[in-house]
């Protein structure tokens, strides 16, 4: 009787022993088939190379003990290994548990396929490693023996929960302000939504990079620089924006009428960091128009503050379980709750009134 095939797909770009664990307990349920990311695909998903072509990295793959065969996947996307899938027609797919995803057991379950979800453990005595963590350890040392000649300032966007920052809106109901800090490979325009004043008084202490250190400390100093007792305006920015340039992948912070969050948490998996990147699209537009204000004609009732908090849980688990059709609808209902407070969000002419 011949041995089940096993499949399994990722980019391996920094092979590493927590890669070679996780082959060898995969093989452990049969052959082991692999599918490999693309340069292609790579780019589109990093917005930039691989450290290694696909050449190399299937050369390096093949030729570990545990892998009977891998291919480069000629698909896109998320599931760029659905040609790979089909051409080796396992009985069972591994996955890391961090890497699983509904749509990949559904793939499954239509091919009569197995699905399997591993945890990322390291073997006996070494050290966990994942692609992540190295590529971080890779950037410090070169940062520390070369000086960065551009700015690499991150920026926020603001997923759902806006408004809760104020305690003006957060004494009708406390909830979660979610946002995600992303590097720009985009000039950001002014007056666009993407935290420009917030990232502009950063530049005045730090023109090219943010410091390293406890990014919740970093996001209180920058919170109390930009809001400075002598400045012209009454008006104090919200934290969101200190604490979604500041506070790396995707985060939320729990307002409860003050200016300061209770709790902030933040997850930097790669998988749900991937699920964002590719459901997410940023459409340039034209900056707010002068003599614009947002908070003109603003109606602020406990209700309308229940549905934002609400809006807000629904759009973070939704994220967690990568469930796209309901982190448009919580995404949509952040929405419309922010602007049921604050209609002078929405010019006229973008909502068709």
């Amino acid at each position: 009787m011949s041995n089940k095939k096993v499949f399994v797909s990722g980019c391996y770009d920094l092979l590493h022993s927590g890669h070679v664990e996780f082959f060898q307990q995969a093989s452990r349920f049969g052959d082991l088939y692999v599918g490999i990311g693309s340069d292609a695909t790579y780019l589109e998903y990093k917005h930039r190379k691989p450290m290694f072509p696909q050449e190399e990295r299937l050369f390096m793959v093949q030729n570990i003990k545990a892998v009977k065969e891998a291919y480069i996947n000629e698909g896109s996307g998320v599931i760029d290994f659905l040609p790979t899938l089909d051409r080796v027609n396992p009985d069972i797919f591994v996955v890391n548990a961090e890497g699983g995803s509904e749509e990949k057991r559904r793939i499954c379950a239509e091919r009569g396929i197995e699905y399997i979800e591993l945890q990322r453990t390291p073997h006996e005595g070494l050290q966990a490693r994942s692609s992540s963590s190295l590529k971080a350890e890779l950037s410090n040392n070169s940062e520390a023996q070369e000086p960065q000649s551009f700015s690499s300032l991150p920026t926020r966007l603001d997923l759902a929960g806006t408004w809760i920052d104020q305690p003006y809106v957060s004494q009708h109901h406390p909830g979660w302000a979610l946002t995600i800090s992303l590097e720009p490979t985009f000039e950001v325009r002014d007056r666009c939504g993407l935290s420009t004043s917030t990232r502009k008084m950063i530049q005045r202490i730090w023109p090219v990079k943010l410091p390293k250190m406890d990014p919740e400390m970093l996001a209180r100093l920058v919170f109390c620089f930009e809001n400075n007792p002598e400045r012209d305006s009454d008006h104090i920015s919200g934290a969101q924006d200190a604490i979604g340039i500041c506070m790396p992948g995707l985060a939320r912070h729990y307002y409860d009428n003050n200016f300061w969050p209770n709790k902030i948490e933040n997850t930097l998996d790669e998988m749900t960091l991937r699920f964002l990147e590719a459901h997410l699209v940023m459409i340039p537009m034209e900056p707010r128009r002068a003599g614009c204000s947002v908070t003109d004609g603003k109606d602020i009732t406990r209700e309308k503050v229940v549905a934002l908090a609400q809006a807000a849980d629904e759009c973070w688990t939704a994220i967690l379980r990568k469930d796209l059709p309901a982190f448009a609808a919580a995404y949509q209902a952040s929405f419309n709750a922010q602007t049921a407070m604050f209609p002078g969000m929405v010019h006229p002419t973008v909502d068709g009134q």
